[in-house]
């Protein structure tokens, strides 16, 4: 009730439903579609992380912000993992969870100032990266040139910007380019760009 009264004062912010349970919850969300979901992660006995992406899924792509008292690090950062774009300890003041709703309306991420670094640098570098399958090994193949090469490959650059980038010669960008393509298994720059996204060793340029 606290927390309605809260959300209600604030212009433009209305309070749809409210669940204490999976199954209520992931109904709410189907049937009012909200913006936001403020999510607890201990819900009498359920975790809130068990439903999360269902929960994202039957609002119709609603963010979540988990609003917890459990400072469980690695709680936190599956949370994000599983796609909660922001965090909020009960323990601050009650105009930060306000701002973090404005923020997370607004497409930006809201965590803590501790988890920042931490969440996201691993974000960065999925797991997938560095467990024993084969994309892995074809990773660990590549020279410390040719990952360079493949972050400038992932902004977007062509061969000469990249050249003059890395102060080597077009040339050397194409046969390093050669060797990425052969060592990774991929055909073209297109192909090559999806794999360094989907396995960490690149980043979509803002």
């Amino acid at each position: 009730m606290g927390l309605c009264l809260l959300i209600e004062q604030h212009a433009g912010m209305a309070v749809v439903g409210q669940a204490g349970k999976r199954a209520d919850a992931l109904a709410i969300a189907a049937c009012e579609r909200p913006d936001i979901i403020l999510l607890e992660l201990d819900l009498h006995g359920e975790s809130g992380l068990d439903f999360l992406t269902e929960l994202i899924q039957a609002s119709g792509g609603g963010r979540v912000i988990v609003l917890t008292g459990l400072l469980d690090s690695e709680m936190h950062r599956k949370a994000v993992r599983l796609g909660a774009m922001g965090l909020v300890l009960k323990n601050q003041a009650a105009d930060v969870l306000i701002t973090a709703i404005e923020k997370v309306h607004a497409n930006e991420v809201w965590l803590t100032p501790a988890m920042v670094a931490n969440v996201l640098s691993e974000l960065s570098y999925p797991r997938e990266v560095v467990r024993p399958t084969p994309e892995a090994a074809r990773i660990a193949a590549l020279t410390t040139r040719e990952r360079e090469v493949v972050v400038l490959i992932g902004e977007g650059l062509k061969n000469k910007q990249i050249a003059a980038r890395l102060s080597i010669s077009e040339a050397t960008v194409s046969h390093h380019l050669t060797a990425v393509f052969d060592k990774l298994g991929v055909d073209n720059r297109l192909d090559l760009v999806i794999f360094a996204y989907r396995h960490g060793l690149a980043h979509p340029p803002r």
